[in-house]
């Protein structure tokens, strides 16, 4: 039986194309482990500066973890080598402008879409890879 899953698992997946990838923060959890440590190793230094410029920059953080595991978790379905935190680079031409996505180890593999909300405690994140450039 498991290993009619396994062939059942690689043949869904073999060719695929696009993935979705999803992550959902609950803010209170979030600022528990909201270290320095984690902060210089899942954050680049554009990342910090867009998020320490709003009074609410804990939620901004959080926004930008969520959307970057989401990113990653839709990256591993098309391609096992994924990048790092840093390597997923989230940026907006604007305060609270659109979120987009800079991937440093392949700027031209993928096509990503991504949208981030947040209500109350919580944050989500959804990210569209496509490989259909």
């Amino acid at each position: 039986m498991e290993n009619l899953i396994e062939q059942s698992v690689a043949f869904a997946t073999t060719g695929k194309k696009c993935a979705v990838g999803n992550d959902l923060v609950f803010l209170p959890n979030f600022q528990l482990s909201f270290t320095g440590d984690f902060k210089n190793k899942a954050y680049t230094a554009a990342e910090m500066a867009y998020c320490d410029q709003f009074s609410d920059s804990l939620l901004r953080y959080a926004s930008t973890w969520a959307a970057k595991e989401a990113v990653y978790k839709a990256l591993k379905q098309l391609n096992d080598a994924t990048p790092g935190w840093k390597r997923i680079e989230i940026i907006r031409k604007k305060n609270a402008g659109e979120p987009q996505v800079l991937l440093h180890n392949h700027p031209a593999q993928f096509k990503i879409s991504l949208t981030i909300s947040h209500d109350g405690d919580y944050v989500w994140a959804i990210a569209l890879a496509d490989t259909e450039l």
